[in-house]
């Protein structure tokens, strides 16, 4: 992925092809449109209402922050927002998923516009907490369950199966062989299988998995005792990890290379590891007062006054938590450093080429509630006034088509260092200036256009007009020289 292209993704406008002229009809109506008079793209109403070009290939239309729709270049449907995040509808034409809240949620991998059977199917349909359903057309992978009267689960939630009768009355759970089972949960629980166990909870608890495992716990969850076993072989059996505990006073976890302890837990105690990487940790206080080394961490912590880590390259530093934090860090195509004020009070994140430091800066900055704005560094640069939502969804596209414009009483968009467009108040003010071109627009009360020798001033929208002619210089007088009405919306395709 080149730097100039991942830098791209940082913009919080809509991304939209660069526009040579603007019909102004304030508030009913303002179009961008190209040089052959083909609308770009539109805003009816202010910013309720709206057409553009989608920040992926396509068009996106829909009336804010009611309602949103994103088309495909050829016209197809590939999502539907209501009141976004209520309500949300993605297709690609074989696969489909609609979601409420992402709390009612139904999907299909079945195409719905082929007439032919599908010979695979994976529909589900889940009301978190209570219904969850999965049909694949085998019994064995299908589904039904209503909880917490009876049902079961399969392949969901990190389990083999789950199924419940009147929970919590009976629970039982399945997992790479071991059977849990639970009358009632979570007091008195059974495994068997690959696993065995029994726990009375919170007195006392085991479970054991021959070879691999054994887990103690008593008065949960402040005394336990677990052995771990990891794979090894015959020649090099692989020593065991241990953990015990016994709050608040005492933890220990040790294995081969490694020691964790803590006194007056998590106050007290230091980290020693010798393999695979070294470290050394000492907690004074924590989490105020730590102090660590080693091949990939160092950690200075004399907090809330001043932190500074280096984690696997990344680094970060906390002065006057959480008042100021910086953090930077490298891929192998960009080096990234992070600025915050009281997290969201204020926030920068810059980008330059890890391969080239002579290439331009690109760089994304808020100042909440009250600027945003964009710097792609090739020139590309975007401000909005005010901007309360884009700190909290940096790379949130709905919430960037959806919302954001509401707030934006001020942007500016520049495509190239010579081509700016200013708009206020949603359109009523906009001025825009490009190579040899020059406009202005008071809504439809009084514009000015300039463009290769050629000026327009107007009133009423072309109410009243005079005109200069590029050839002669001279000016001319119109009475009802209205923009031409045959502009159409730019093609899917095109």
């Amino acid at each position: 992925m080149s730097f100039l292209r991942f830098i791209a993704t940082l913009g919080f406008a809509g991304v939209c092809a660069a526009a040579h002229a603007e019909e102004n009809t304030w508030p009913v109506r303002v179009d961008q449109t190209d040089d052959e008079g083909v609308v770009l793209s539109s805003q009816w109403i202010g910013p309720l209402v709206f057409e553009k070009p989608s920040a992926e290939p396509g068009r996106v239309a829909g009336v804010r922050p009611l309602f949103a729709r994103w088309t495909t270049p050829a016209g197809d449907l590939r999502e539907t927002n209501v009141l976004y995040p209520v309500f949300t509808y993605r297709t690609d034409g074989t696969n489909f998923r609609w979601s409420v809240f992402q709390l009612m949620n139904r999907s299909s991998s079945h195409d719905l516009a082929s007439s032919e059977p599908a010979t695979t199917r994976h529909d589900t349909f889940d009301v978190w907490p209570f219904w969850f359903s999965r049909d694949t057309g085998s019994p064995e992978t299908s589904y039904r369950a209503l909880f917490p009267i009876a049902g079961t689960l399969k392949s969901r939630l990190g389990y083999d199966e789950l199924s419940w009768t009147l929970f919590p009355l009976y629970g039982r759970a399945e997992k790479s062989g071991a059977v849990s089972t639970s009358t009632p949960w979570p007091f008195i629980k059974v495994t068997r299988g690959t696993e065995q166990g029994f726990a009375l909870w919170p007195l006392f608890g085991r479970r054991e998995r021959p070879g691999e495992f054994e887990r103690q716990y008593f008065l949960w969850p402040l005394i336990w005792n677990n052995t771990l076993r990891p794979a090894g072989d015959a020649v090099h059996p692989a020593a065991p990890r241990r953990e015990v505990g016994f709050l608040p006073f005492y933890t220990s976890e040790t294995d081969t290379g490694f020691v964790n302890r803590s006194y007056v837990w998590p106050f007290f105690g230091y980290t020693d590891r010798t393999q695979p990487i070294r470290y050394h940790e000492t907690r004074y206080f924590w989490p105020f007062l730590v102090q660590g080394h080693g091949d990939e961490r160092k950690v200075n912590r004399w907090g809330p006054v001043y932190t500074h880590s280096i984690v696997k390259g990344t680094e970060k530093t906390w002065i006057a938590w959480p008042i100021y934090r910086e953090k930077t860090w490298s891929d192998p195509a960009l080096q990234h450093t992070q600025r915050q004020v009281l997290y969201f009070l204020y926030r920068s994140t810059q980008q330059r080429s890890a391969t080239n430091p002579q290439a331009p800066m690109a760089e994304k900055a808020h100042l909440w509630p009250l600027i945003s704005s964009w710097d792609n560094g090739a020139g590309r640069k975007q401000v909005q006034i005010p901007s309360p939502l884009e700190v909290f969804f940096p790379d949130n596209e709905r919430v960037r088509v959806s919302w954001s414009p509401l707030f934006a009483l001020y942007r500016f968009d520049q495509t190239a260092p010579d081509t700016q467009r200013h708009e206020f108040l949603w359109g009523l003010l906009t001025w825009r200036r490009a190579p040899q071109q020059r406009e202005f627009h008071l809504g439809p009360l009084f514009s000015v256009r300039e463009r290769a020798g050629e000026k327009r001033i107007a009133f009423g929208n072309g109410l009243l007009a005079w005109q200069r002619s590029a050839a002669t210089g001279r000016w001319r007088f119109f009475w009802f020289d209205f923009p031409a009405k045959e502009n159409k919306l730019r093609a899917a395709a095109r």
